[in-house]
């Protein structure tokens, strides 16, 4: 096996990304339908981005989230999908360890920034509800500018932590993945030396990452929902609905793919749901935040 040198340690070359492999009967529909996806992806948020800037009403906190959102999806499907479609079309699963890498930075740079903007989006929802007299004094330009910066870079620092940590490695093999692109789990799997440390830190950021991100949606709608049933014109109740609502799906996708992923057992039947919930992901999240800019 070819090997290289990384961070001072040996590693291997190359990493022979499985994903869909067990299906060679279906690479050709597959990569149709994920060529599909991927295109309705960009499409859809280069869209949404495209109309938060060019139009003046959407030029409010709620939009502001709104583009930096679809920005981040569309960061997300170049991130997971050209690279699967490659393999699906050529038949190349083959992928350098650095790449492997340098894709595992990104994903989980982006998964972090996710879990901040979803819980920034639904604290400004909160707010536009609940105190609606102190809204514009409480979510103004300069403040909106942080809550996004903060996420960005909470991010990129999580991330960077991460990535560090495990190019530390040393890694000997065998050198596939079990999955279509590189992620925590499946890379820490070419590990042939201690992951303690690693799996402390991943745990670590984790709850930080997650855990209060999470929180905050709870209680925002455990607050948003009663004070909407209490509105009594019927417009601007089924209105605060209809926002709410489409913020609540992206969050369900969240945290169901995360789920999916993380949380439950590492079986082939989960392994293959996983592989699926997590390719689709970037499809799904465009169009429910479409509703949004009606």
């Amino acid at each position: 096996m070819a090997t290289t040198e990384w961070g001072n340690q040996t590693s291997i070359l190359d990493v022979i990304l499985l994903g869909f492999g067990n299906l060679p009967e279906l690479q050709i529909c597959l990569f149709l339908l994920f060529l599909v996806i991927y295109i309705m992806s960009v499409s859809g948020n280069t869209l949404i981005v495209v109309l938060v800037v060019a139009d003046q009403h959407l030029h409010t906190p709620m939009y502001f989230f709104l583009g930096n959102l679809s920005c981040l999806e569309t960061c997300y499907s170049f991130t997971i999908l050209p690279r699967m479609l490659a393999s699906l079309l050529t038949g190349d699963r083959t992928i350098s360890f650095r790449m492997c890498i340098l894709q595992y930075y990104f994903f989980a740079f982006l998964v972090s920034v996710e879990c901040y903007l979803l819980s920034v989006m639904s604290y400004d929802q909160y707010l536009a509800i609940c105190k609606p007299l102190h809204y514009t004094a409480l979510m103004n330009s300069r403040f909106c500018l942080q809550l996004a910066a903060g996420s960005w870079i909470s991010g990129l620092l999580a991330s960077s932590t991460m990535t560090s940590l495990i190019s530390q490695l040393s890694f000997c093999g065998p050198n596939e993945v079990d999955h279509f692109m590189c992620d925590t789990t499946p890379v820490k799997k070419l590990s042939c030396s201690d992951t303690s440390l690693v799996d402390t830190v991943t745990f670590i950021l984790a709850s930080i990452i997650i855990l209060p991100p999470f929180l905050l949606n709870l209680v925002s709608y455990v607050c948003i929902i009663p004070t909407i049933l209490r509105v009594p014109s019927t417009t601007r109740r089924q209105k605060a609905f209809s926002t709410c609502s489409s913020h609540l799906i992206v969050v369900t996708l969240f945290y169901g793919a995360f789920i999916i992923m993380y949380v439950l057992p590492d079986i082939n039947t989960l392994r293959s749901l996983t592989k699926c919930s997590l390719s689709s992901t970037p499809f799904s999240l465009p169009w429910s935040t479409l509703s949004f800019t009606a």
